[in-house]
């Protein structure tokens, strides 16, 4: 991770194919663009891959994640079940079809804990929306049978995990609607862009409406099209699509490649046994994007970060710290900071995130480290890395 570490002459080719048409939009021109149709090959190819009946390629991660709520009739006032480990996306992405975000427990598999979402259904609870964090799966059979129990929709935030599967069914595919990201760090990369994938006809029929502005896309005459329903426009451009497609194509190999790193990563922290790794459903399934290990405490935890910084161990990841990906630094929404509305003139369904506490989530994170694994190192690189981890750990026995 990620993809653009193998870029090669398969990205430049078919990026060129599509200039020499001229045509960047994904819809319409079909006598100029000779039969390139980089967007409609690449939702073929990627539908097929992890084994969904369609899949509709976005703009972005967050316009899919947009776009699949959207599809699935969650709106104003409706309460989606979230992590508070994730990508900020995943908020940002229920806020903006008006319904609200409650955090519920994660547990050491880094994503929802399943026993405890039960305490966080109420009358206007719609969906559940799983986050399958760092590249690893979720406990989803568990989430889907307590998302069918109480009749409740489960789309999964996918983003980070493209690729990952629990005994050969792939993330993305076990709820109403699955979302993806394929953006500049992601394991494949559009350079932006993002997909929806789904089993549900009527679902896909929405959501291809929905992220163009409501065109029904029937015919061959974009000036005749009729709209079906108010959208957005959080369309790919044939750009953005060449490079994913041959992207995707390598994506086997990419995986393959971050299983093997992650395996000497692994060994050598299997050395300390103060060391814990994650909970993963299925081992054999993780796309291995990040390693992701647990200390005693949250004082061992900071004091490890800090020797692996200082030992030259790079792209480490201190969760409990970060601003990006968990909830308690997200000051903006902890303050319900917005372009439209402030804490003083919230919507009047909204929650009170001010003293929201998940002390099961912080205590986890506050112990957790992650380490991402990179294509591009070589067996040199790797020894040395893992000689810089061992240093780090003796150095704090």
């Amino acid at each position: 991770m990620p993809g653009f570490e193998l870029f090669g002459e398969e990205e430049r080719n078919s990026v060129n194919e599509v200039l020499e048409t001229g045509v960047l939009f994904r819809y319409g021109f079909d006598t100029a663009r000779r039969g390139i149709w980089k967007a409609k090959e690449f939702e073929s190819e990627f539908a097929l891959k992890v084994g969904a009946k369609h899949c509709l390629l976005v703009s972005s991660g967050t316009s899919a994640l947009s776009t699949a709520l959207a599809a699935c009739g969650v709106g104003y006032g409706d309460e989606v079940i979230i992590p508070p480990f994730t990508f900020v996306a995943t908020v940002e992405a229920v806020l903006s079809t008006g319904a609200i975000p409650v955090f519920s427990e994660i547990n050491e598999t880094l994503c929802l804990d399943p026993d405890k979402i039960n305490e966080k259904i109420t009358e206007k609870t719609k969906a559940i929306l799983p986050v399958h964090m760092c590249g690893a799966m979720a406990q989803i059979s568990e989430i889907k049978r307590v998302a069918d129990e109480h009749n409740l929709i489960l789309i999964e935030d996918a983003c980070q995990a493209v690729g990952a599967h629990i005994d050969g069914k792939f993330a993305g595919t076990w709820g109403k609607a699955g979302c993806f990201s394929f953006d500049s760090v992601k394991t494949i990369t559009c350079g932006e862009g993002g997909a929806v994938v789904t089993d549900s006809d009527e679902i896909y029929v929405k959501a291809d409406a929905f992220h163009d502005h409501g065109h029904d896309h029937i015919g061959n005459d974009r000036g005749k099209e009729d709209h079906m329903l108010l959208g957005m426009n959080y369309r790919i451009s044939e750009l953005n699509a060449a490079v994913g497609l041959a992207q995707l194509a390598k994506l086997d190999e990419i995986i393959d490649i971050q299983r093997k790193n992650f395996a000497e990563i692994a060994n050598t922290l299997g050395e300390f046994p103060f060391v814990k790794l994650r909970d993963i459903p299925n081992r054999e399934g993780d796309s291995c994007t990040f390693i992701s290990f647990m200390l005693p405490d949250e004082d061992t935890a900071r004091r490890i970060a800090s020797g692996l910084s200082e030992n030259g161990v790079d792209s480490c990841f201190y969760w409990y710290d970060n601003n990006w990906h968990y909830l308690r630094n997200w000051h903006h929404i902890r303050s319900l900071k917005t372009a439209m509305l402030t804490a003083q003139h919230k919507l009047p369904s909204m929650k009170d995130y001010s003293e929201y506490s998940l002390p099961q989530s912080d205590s986890i994170m506050s112990r957790t480290i992650s380490m991402q694994i990179k294509l591009s190192w070589t067996s040199e690189e790797i020894a040395i890395r893992c000689e810089k981890i061992r240093k780090t750990m003796k150095e704090l026995l």
